[in-house]
């Protein structure tokens, strides 16, 4: 079936309950039936499938007595893995995998039937699992005395994929931002190259299963009623759309910018807002009416309102959610059973937002809807102030409650939810924003929890991720991390970065081994295997690296990055540590104006965390003056080529004029260099005293 493009093998319909065999030549699994005196029985279909991929539909039906919680025990004859999962969680030992129930599922009545589903990963051979137990109680499909049936299938269901089945099979995602949504003449208006079909199937090639594709419509739409959408404008929107069909990728387009441009003032423009937007969605539905169920319409994007209190905003969204499911609905062919995709206020997962977005769902009183939500991590680590610097426990536990609240209000009652975007907001300034293996150990547990939630991420690229000409990734690191995530685990450690000063003795250096349920198995440098004992140690989770060993690694012991070693653990993306050559970090005097100034620093092979900026009284300067701790890349920033951290106008506007500001720098190393500025009247002046 690897040939096949997926709106051709929409259902792949396999069904065991004891022995599978393989169909001679044909490549289609025909399973037999045997029948044992036992409690339960399991349907198990494969829905659908594509190379390296598919989706598992199991339905467990309960023979026996009722049970109050249960778990699923099958093996793998094949070595697949389960890489996402809904309506059960589920953990494995080596091809062994057990699915428990969830809240909503736990219990199943005599002769009730309980259901979950997952996506997979495959290669080479789909083999069906031959036998299941049920707490404990092989499921054969009887309760009597062991009988016999003829092999028999199951003919394809008649419908299409459901929701969930769709934006399950939706993961992973990525999003073409900054390019159709971008604000100006057109397409390249914020810097992007204009779109190619090369691009589109190079987004495939990486393994994506999904492209959303953010369109805002105000520039190609006529201000006056009727408020006509651009011909010209739809037929892109359509060639690009095409093209990621083609790709056999899922598409998924909205109205984008608008948000904020005109529909935030319907609260006081209703009639103007209503009539632009059905405009454009009677435009859009009547486009792609006939177009394949693997595309999906989104309503808005961050829907916001000026002016209004929550209460209001919801009842102008769900007017828009509302307006907008009649419209599509109203157009049939596809769009009658299309996955219709609707946000919450804002896309976020605060919980009045998410009942806001449940209420409307119920009234709508459609099975093909999905939820949608954004997550940009926990505020003050995505942008590093307040001296959230790490992926600390606070930061994790922000986006479990996140996506918890997700998962309990639409996926644990049966509506799919797509993470629209997600990424860290410190992108939009720097990528280098966030420190490297922090940034690392954030990727790496949200598509872990994701997967866990049954969620579906597309990732957001505005054009800083993924090279739109070159078609590579500019941190293939954290593309390899991200790309571990979509099956497994990847294992950590409490740092990347191993600081040896560049003067005096070298002696051993340890840190802490975060394996995330993986086994360390070697410390290399590059193909080498360094040698345990010799070269390092592990003992439990502590990893020691000897000090002869970094001795040969610093070598010259010039300021900067000497080796790069990697913890190579049993499964995932290798955890990179870095020797460095330091020493203390230097600054010197300097003078100039709130426009431009700039701290000379010589680095010295160590790199900026965060800044403290207090005056002499200790309360904090500066912008964001509830924290001492200043926002990396826009209240300062460094510059290691150049040898300076500038301080540009926006930490300036918030200063007092003429007193004197204590700036603590606080270096990756431990290294701190205090450093005092005076503005007064547009002037600057800095010094070491």
């Amino acid at each position: 079936m690897q040939g096949l493009n997926r709106r051709t093998r929409r259902w792949i319909t396999l069904v065991v309950m004891a022995v599978a065999t393989m169909a001679a030549g044909l490549g289609i699994l025909v399973p037999s039936v045997a029948y044992a005196a036992e409690g339960c029985k399991v349907e198990y279909k494969v829905a659908n499938q594509w190379p390296g991929g598919f989706t598992g539909n199991v339905a467990i039906t309960n023979l026996g007595q009722a049970v109050n919680s249960w778990n699923l025990v099958w093996t793998f004859p094949n070595g697949q893995r389960v890489t996402q999962a809904w309506g059960a969680t589920t953990t494995n030992s080596g091809d062994t995998y057990t699915a428990k129930n969830v809240d909503y599922n736990a219990a199943i009545a005599t002769n009730g039937s309980v259901s979950f589903g997952f996506n997979g990963s495959w290669s080479g051979t789909n083999g069906l699992p031959t036998q299941f137990k049920l707490n404990g109680v092989l499921c054969d499909g009887s309760t009597g005395t062991p009988t016999s049936n003829p092999p028999t299938t199951t003919p394809p269901p008649t419908g299409g994929a459901s929701a969930m089945e769709t934006v399950a099979a939706m993961q992973p995602g990525w999003n073409l931002g900054n390019s159709l949504d971008a604000v100006g003449a057109d397409e390249t208006a914020w810097g992007n190259p204009r779109i190619t079909q090369s691009l589109i199937q190079n987004v495939a090639a990486q393994g994506y299963k999904s492209i959303r594709i953010p369109v805002t419509w105000d520039n190609h739409q006529s201000k006056t009623a009727p408020y006509a959408v651009e011909t010209a404008y739809l037929d892109r929107v359509e060639e690009v759309v095409n093209w990621a069909l083609d790709a056999d990728l899922y598409v998924l387009i909205n109205i984008h910018h608008d948000s904020w441009i005109w529909a935030a003032d319907m609260n006081t423009n209703r009639t103007v807002v209503e009539d632009r937007y059905e405009a454009i969605w009677n435009a859009l539905a009547t486009r792609f009416r006939d177009a394949p169920q693997e595309l999906l319409f989104e309503s808005i994007n961050e829907p916001q309102f000026n002016n209004v209190d929550d209460a209001t905003a919801y009842a102008l969204l769900d007017d828009l959610n509302t307006s907008f499911h009649e419209i599509v609905r109203g157009t049939g062919g596809n769009n009658a059973t299309r996955v219709l995709v609707l946000p919450t206020l804002h896309t976020n997962a605060e919980q009045g937002r998410l009942d806001a977005l449940s209420d409307t769902i119920a009234a709508l009183n459609d099975d093909n809807i999905a939820a949608t939500i954004h997550y940009y991590g926990f505020w003050p680590f995505s942008v590093n102030v307040a001296g959230y610097t790490k992926f600390n426990a606070e930061v994790q536990a922000d986006l479990e409650g996140y996506f918890d609240r997700a998962y309990n209000e639409f996926v644990a009652n049966g509506i799919p939810v797509i993470v629209g975007e997600w990424g860290l907001l410190g992108f939009d300034a720097h990528t280098g924003t966030v420190e490297q293996g922090e940034k690392l150990k954030f990727f790496e547990y949200m598509g872990y929890y994701a997967r866990q939630k049954g969620l579906t991420l597309q990732l957001w690229d505005n054009g800083q991720h993924f090279d739109r000409t070159g078609f590579t990734w500019k941190d293939p690191e954290l593309f390899n991390m991200m790309k571990a995530s979509w099956t497994t685990r990847s294992g950590t450690a409490s740092t990347d970065q191993v600081y040896v000063a560049k003067s005096g003795t070298v002696s051993d250096v340890s840190l802490t081994l975060n394996p995330n349920g993986t086994t360390f198995q070697a410390l290399r440098l590059g193909t080498q295997n360094l040698v345990q004992g010799t070269d390092y140690t592990i003992s439990g989770t502590t990893l020691t690296i000897k000090a002869s060993r970094l001795t040969s690694l610093l070598g010259d012991r010039n300021y900067g990055v000497k080796a790069n070693l990697s913890a190579v653990f049993s499964q995932g993306a290798p955890w990179r540590i870095s020797v460095i050559s330091y020493d203390q970090p230097t600054m010197s005097a300097a003078s100039g104006t709130t426009g431009s100034f700039a701290i000379p620093t010589q680095f010295k092979g160590d790199q900026l965390a965060t800044m403290e900026a207090k005056y002499a009284d200790g309360t904090p300067a500066g912008p964001q003056n509830w924290t001492p701790y200043k926002e990396f890349a826009r209240a300062f920033s460094p510059d290691y080529t150049a040898g300076t951290i500038s301080l540009p106008q926006a930490f300036w506007t918030d200063v007092n004029d003429g007193q004197k500001v204590t700036l603590t720098f606080h270096f990756w190393s431990g290294k701190t260099v205090t450093y005092y500025v005076t503005e007064s009247g547009g002037n600057v002046t800095g010094s070491l005293t």
